[in-house]
């Protein structure tokens, strides 16, 4: 019996179990009960429901006490760091939750290598201290090279990408993104796109890079647009509202 513990225990050290990807069910529930049909968040409904905030602290701890392995697919990390974005994102609003935009949470002191509410670390991820920024422009878009994530992550913003009413999940991903891809080019809120003419989301202008490393701005969003645009479409900016992307706006 000893020898056989001993064995096991070998076996153990020699081939350490890998750690699987976290489920994102939890996440998904708590999204189909406070994201409408339109992407707004419910933040003062759930604001009063402390059990539920209870759900989402316990969804941000198993990301943080769980976090991506080598062994995961890339679909599963990418899923992982969406959905990391999106939760602490949230998770920080309804902390501070009543306020009128992210923007309110920029420090009001001067802090070193802290400027804004995304450079803020306040959560960890493997037991280092973490910040949004950190996820979007030091992983994201830096390891996956995949542009239709900034139709994805949210920043609790009315211009933002809509939030999607599920977890983002290895096995549905390229559709999911995809599907993100459509609504934002296509919601006349964000985006305004004519044959002669085009108002695009300053999220275009700001990442422009991300989105033509395989060819221009308007054929990447011509794979997604209902109404295409040519070589001869003038293309303006919005102006992009910082305002907190709540039903009452």
């Amino acid at each position: 019996m000893k020898k056989s513990i001993l064995w096991v225990i070998a076996l153990s050290i020699a081939f350490p179990t890998l750690a699987a990807p976290p489920s994102h069910a939890p996440f998904t529930k708590l999204l189909k009960q406070y994201v409408t049909a339109d992407g707004w968040v419910k933040y003062k409904v759930w604001k009063n429901h402390p059990k539920d905030l209870d759900k989402l602290q316990a969804y941000c701890d198993t990301l943080s006490n769980d976090p991506p392995q080598d062994s995961w697919t890339k679909n599963e990390r990418l899923a992982y760091w969406i959905n990391a974005y999106n939760a602490f994102t949230l998770k920080l609003i309804l902390d501070n939750y009543p306020l009128n935009s992210i923007q309110d949470l920029h420090p009001t002191i001067k802090i070193p290598m802290v400027s804004t509410v995304w450079h803020k670390k306040f959560f960890k991820i493997g037991g280092e201290d973490f910040n949004l920024d950190e996820i979007e422009h030091g992983i994201l878009r830096k390891d996956f090279e995949e542009p239709r994530i900034h139709f994805a992550i949210n920043c609790a913003s009315y211009s933002c990408p809509q939030l999607r009413s599920e977890a983002f999940t290895a096995d549905k991903l390229e559709a999911q993104l995809t599907d993100q891809a459509k609504r934002f080019i296509n919601g006349e809120l964000r985006n305004k796109v004519s044959q002669d003419k085009a108002e695009l989301s300053k999220i275009f202008r700001w990442f422009k890079g991300d989105f033509t490393k395989q060819g221009s701005l308007r054929a990447f969003i011509n794979q997604y647009a209902d109404q295409q645009m040519t070589e001869e479409t003038k293309i303006s900016y919005l102006e992009y509202d910082w305002s907190l992307n709540e039903p009452s706006k």
